[in-house]
């Protein structure tokens, strides 16, 4: 594993440690899940970013689109069901 160095402010430094503790966790811990956890929500924010620009292009309400995901999803339980 490589090492890194960061800035916090103290502020933000204790809340960490604070809740670290609480969870029975390093440090280093604690930061690699919140990083880990960050970068996930950067992938699903670029996910709702694409979904929703493929959503306007085609001129659908979000009621639309919940529907043919409930649409799609029944086709794949079908085929599943037939195997």
């Amino acid at each position: 594993m490589t090492e890194v160095t960061i800035s916090l402010h103290p502020e933000l430094l204790e809340e960490a440690e604070k809740l670290a503790k609480a969870e029975k966790r390093t440090r280093s811990e604690f930061f690699r899940e919140a990083i880990r956890r960050y970068i996930e929500e950067k992938k699903w924010e670029g996910i709702y970013r694409y979904g929703r620009m493929k959503a306007q292009e085609q001129d659908l309400a979000e009621a639309d689109v919940e529907r043919l995901v409930d649409e799609y999803r029944a086709e794949q339980m079908n085929i599943k069901g037939s195997d």
